[in-house]
């Protein structure tokens, strides 16, 4: 807790909050917005916070600078060299916090929205992978270009490999080279690609429309979907047949129901 309250006083990590959507903003422009230490528990100390807050209905993960997000600090990472164990216990540990974080948005009750320009690249790609929607400036690009320099980027094979197919996800991981935003976008690493200057207004208005649905549903839905994913279909059916059931019984199901059938807006209670 004190790291990461060190951590947002040093600023690394912004937070806006408008009208139930919430901005948190890596703010490591010199550093390519690489993910230090302090930055990693900033993000999740915020993310951990916000779970609980009923006032943020949606999140927006932006950057400051020219790039999105260059992965791990190489700088850290190269320093943990000079300790007895050539930093084995040191990156144990880091790589643990990093996965912490990466879970810290998965298992969010709120979506999280990936505003992407520059490149995202290693875990900085992992982080757009991870996100629920990304939406990427057209001159955007992406990359896993760990092979490149020796290291193999295996924890961001985990959200990429996820998100697109197996192939399409093998040849960034064995090639290491850039893919553009219109390509990301048809591999489904991003949901779109759209013009630079549109970038703001894009993203707010998808935010501004999950913000005006029920964050009850909405939660029920997100953590539904990611549970179900990991089961046989059989299975899965099941599960999301239970889940139904619940929401079904909730005040808002109820009240969504009326409000179609009565021709009118609902009300959200978020119960």
């Amino acid at each position: 807790m004190a790291e990461a309250a060190a951590a947002l006083r040093e600023e690394v990590l912004l937070r806006d909050d408008c009208d139930g959507v919430t901005t948190l903003t890596l703010n490591r422009p010199k550093q390519r917005n690489s993910l230090s230490e302090a930055l990693m528990a900033a993000l999740t100390a915020e993310m951990t916070a916000i779970a609980e807050d009923p006032s943020v209905r949606v999140i927006v993960l932006a950057a400051n600078g020219p790039v999105f997000c260059a992965g791990h600090d190489l700088k850290e990472l190269t320093a943990a060299r000079q300790q007895e164990d050539r930093g084995r216990a040191y990156y144990q540990d880091i790589m643990k916090r990093c996965s912490t974080m990466m879970l810290s948005i998965l298992q969010n009750p709120k979506p999280v929205i990936a505003k992407v320009h520059g490149t995202a690249t290693a875990a900085g790609c992992q982080l757009v992978a991870t996100c629920d929607l990304a939406i990427a400036a057209d001159d955007a690009h992406f990359a896993t270009p760990g092979v490149n320099i020796g290291l193999f980027c295996s924890t961001p094979m985990v959200a990429l490999s996820r998100n697109v197919s197996r192939k399409h996800a093998m040849e960034m991981l064995l090639s290491g080279d850039m893919v553009d935003a219109a390509h990301a976008a048809e591999i489904g690493l991003i949901n779109r690609a759209v013009p630079a200057d549109a970038l703001d207004t894009e993203v707010a208005g998808l935010a501004t429309k999950i913000a005006s649905k029920s964050s009850m549903t909405v939660s029920i839905g997100k953590r539904a979907f990611y549970d179900q994913l990991e089961l046989g279909v059989s299975e899965a059916y099941a599960y999301t047949s239970d889940v139904m059931v619940k929401n079904m019984l909730t005040h808002d199901a109820e009240e969504g129901v009326n409000a179609f059938i009565e021709k009118r807006d609902p009300t959200w209670e978020d119960r």
